[in-house]
């Protein structure tokens, strides 16, 4: 390869490499597509690479097929010298033939085939993604979705799941859309109750699209959330379909349990009781710190304490997971500790928190490197019950650093 003389012409100014994809931009400049494409999605200031001339980002790129029959025929006389045939490019997806593929989803002989094509754009490359989401398709997409769930039919519903988690946007259309009603949500939520051929791809997609639709969502739709959307939050976390899943259903739950009665359905759901069960087989760090995290904003409510302290191993569990996980992690464990010591502090849970290391724990917190505002919630809980807990050892050595200031 090295003793090959390649024209100079053959050469992308910016990758330095044989073009592969030649195309000419309106400076007059030819490039290789992907190079040039990137470079006008990645510069901060538009311009063309070799002139500097203005180059918007939405600059028609022309097809060089000259200069690719050159390549191609040049690439072929020197196969022998072990130089690869340059491959025929793909035809670059145009916004009247996504809005044909659109048009086709109201024809019932053709809607399945058009999801496909759909597909296999989203799936290429970046810029095709970019052609679907201004041709319209994330609406297009949602509106068959609510129609299939209207109509009970799931034939489709792998693809067009595929599509929408590919390329997803929150722009304002897609959000008014959202926040017309809870269609939307509903037919989500009746997605994970479907037979479909592959279960864990389909819930792992609802779930992702459902955590990027409630941070869309508005306040009035999220405290009108069914009982029923809790239970299948629940069961997705209970099923451990996939980490993504997981991920996303506490995610979900974090995000909507601070709106109306939203607290007191995930109670009728036993959310308390599966998170701690959950969190007893130690997964892995991201997902302990979003279940301690949503069962601090439970346990700001007297039904979420009764139903933390009504498993066994509730106290013991936050109690061990501090120091041992994140920053993040030890601010909201002491501050479920905080609120049970504080609300729902009977002798009997005072002296289970002495016992399974508890007070050990938030003493500790004290001499860590903790963030301050953490060790005040640390210092506050033991000022609160240090006389019952005088017999602890640890809280001996904290009266003592107490006095000694």
């Amino acid at each position: 390869m090295d003793e090959i003389d390649i024209p100079q012409y053959f050469i992308c100014p910016i990758s330095l490499q044989i073009m592969k994809d030649p195309v000419t931009a309106v400076t007059g400049i030819t490039y290789d597509r992907e190079s040039i494409e990137q470079w006008l999605k990645t510069s901060k200031h538009t311009t063309c690479p070799v002139t500097k001339q203005a180059l918007p980002s939405d600059s028609d790129l022309t097809p060089n097929h000259t200069l690719w029959r050159l390549i191609q025929a040049w690439s072929a006389a020197n196969a022998s010298n072990g130089m690869d045939l340059i491959p025929t490019p793909k035809t670059p997806v145009s916004k009247s033939r996504v809005v044909k593929l659109i048009r086709d989803f109201g024809v019932p002989s053709l809607y399945m085939n058009a999801l496909k094509k759909m597909e296999v754009l989203a799936e290429d490359n970046e810029r095709k993604r970019k052609c679907l989401e201004e041709a319209g398709v994330p609406k297009a997409v949602i509106l068959l979705l609510i129609t299939c769930h209207r109509q009970g039919k799931i034939s489709c519903l792998e693809q067009a799941l595929r599509i929408l988690h590919l390329i997803w946007t929150p722009c304002s259309e897609i959000k008014a859309l959202v926040n017309q009603n809870c269609d939307f949500i509903d037919c989500l939520t009746w997605i994970l109750l479907c037979e479909t051929e592959n279960p864990v791809i389909v819930t792992t997609h609802v779930m992702v699209i459902l955590k990027r639709v409630i941070e869309v969502t508005n306040s009035r739709l999220l405290e009108k959330l069914k009982p029923e959307f809790f239970k299948q939050m629940l069961r997705v976390l209970k099923s451990k379909t996939s980490q993504q899943a997981t991920k996303s259903a506490l995610h979900i739950l974090i995000q909507t349990c601070q709106w109306g009665r939203n607290k007191s359905k995930m109670m009728d759901a036993n959310v308390i009781f599966e998170l701690i069960e959950f969190e007893l087989e130690k997964p892995e760090k991201h997902v302990t710190e979003l279940i301690i995290n949503l069962l601090a904003h439970l346990c700001s409510c007297a039904d979420g304490r009764v139903q933390f302290l009504g498993h066994a191993g509730s106290i013991a569990m936050v109690a061990k997971r501090i120091l041992r996980v994140s920053p993040a992690t030890d601010d909201r464990a002491v501050q479920i500790l905080k609120s049970i010591s504080k609300y729902a502090a009977t002798k009997h849970v005072l002296v289970e928190m002495l016992k399974v290391g508890a007070v050990t724990k938030l003493c500790m917190v004290m001499q860590a490197d903790c963030a301050a505002y953490v060790k005040e919630k640390a210092r506050g809980i033991l000022r609160l019950h240090s006389n019952l807990w005088n017999g602890s050892p640890c809280i001996a050595v904290y009266l003592l650093t107490r006095y000694q200031r």
